[in-house]
């Protein structure tokens, strides 16, 4: 995340509109020093400090699990002596910051790189010369035994069938279960994505389709496991430790897709989609998805090994 903290401010609003603007990083150009005047300023002594709460959690976003914050940003504004309002603001590193300006000369846009690939030459471990295709149209043990040999860490592309599950699904399935009701066979037969699309457009099969974070849905896991279900799970983001020992008693693996790329991943890597159950849910229903080509990473692998 951009993380920002406001502390002061003349109203509520202003300070949380600060908080906002600074996440974007619109307020990057304040004094870092406070004025006799009373104007705004970076506090950049609480930044650095504030940035190492972050690394503190131990929380990470995407792939991390190391690092919560891409930057903080801490601003200070003048203030009532009778009160000090604070606003904490977040804004996803997935909006690329572009930057834009309106004058009264006209709108202009930064221009942005247009052939980023042309860095990653420059970093053999960003570069897989070969990519294992794993085949979802096989039974569970099958797809197991495929993903057995890519250690944690190692990229994959994925072709078949995925069940499209996420919170709500996953609350009524349990309750399912503690209700002594069978799992549904779609949910121990296919891996499961974590995931729910926005409205499908015209011609298209899908609409905007991205993982959402894995950590909610944790707690279901190794019961799930238990009885065969959730073996192979897709999503992004780090896990419980809890997780990590289900794959390796229950001979499990968790993979992770690429977040902040939704639309083109729906344009590029989902051929249908399908709902199979839920269909109260609305956009949580549960659906089945067929995809190609679609780029995972191991996080956990049946072993417990882990990438991070």
């Amino acid at each position: 995340y951009h993380l920002a903290v406001t502390i002061g401010g003349l109203t509520p609003e202003t300070t949380v509109k600060t908080a906002k603007l600074a996440s974007a990083g619109a307020l990057d150009g304040l004094p870092a020093a406070p004025s006799p005047a009373g104007h705004a300023y970076r506090d950049l002594d609480w930044e650095r400090r504030t940035q190492a709460l972050c690394r503190e959690t131990g929380l990470g976003m995407q792939f991390g699990g190391r690092h919560f914050a891409f930057e903080t940003r801490v601003v200070r504004l003048p203030r009532h002596a009778g009160s000090v309002p604070v606003a904490i603001a977040v804004s996803c590193n997935a909006h690329r910051q572009i930057r834009g300006q309106i004058t009264e000369r006209g709108a202009f846009l930064e221009r942005l790189e247009r052939n980023p690939a042309r860095f990653l030459a420059r970093h053999d471990s960003l570069v897989f010369p070969s990519v294992p295709r794993i085949n979802l149209d096989q039974s569970m043990n099958e797809i197991v035994a495929a993903l057995s040999r890519c250690p944690a860490g190692a990229r994959v592309e994925l072709d078949g069938t995925l069940i499209v599950a996420r919170d709500i699904a996953h609350a009524r399935l349990k309750s399912m279960m503690d209700a002594g009701k069978e799992l549904p066979a779609w949910f121990r037969e296919h891996p499961v994505y974590y995931a729910g699309p926005a409205k499908t457009p015209t011609g298209r099969p899908t609409g905007s389709f991205g993982p959402t974070t894995a950590q909610r849905m944790d707690r279901y896991v190794p019961e799930f496991m238990r009885q065969g279900a959730s073996r192979v799970m897709l999503a992004k983001g780090n896990r419980d430790d809890a997780v990590r020992k289900a794959c390796r008693s229950f001979r499990g693996f968790y993979l992770a897709t690429i977040g902040g790329a939704a639309a083109l991943v729906a344009d590029r890597n989902i051929v249908s989609s399908e709902v199979v159950d839920f269909a109260d849910l609305g956009m949580e229903a549960v659906r089945r998805i067929r995809v190609k080509n679609l780029p995972a990473f191991v996080v956990f692998d049946s072993r417990g090994r882990s990438l991070y």
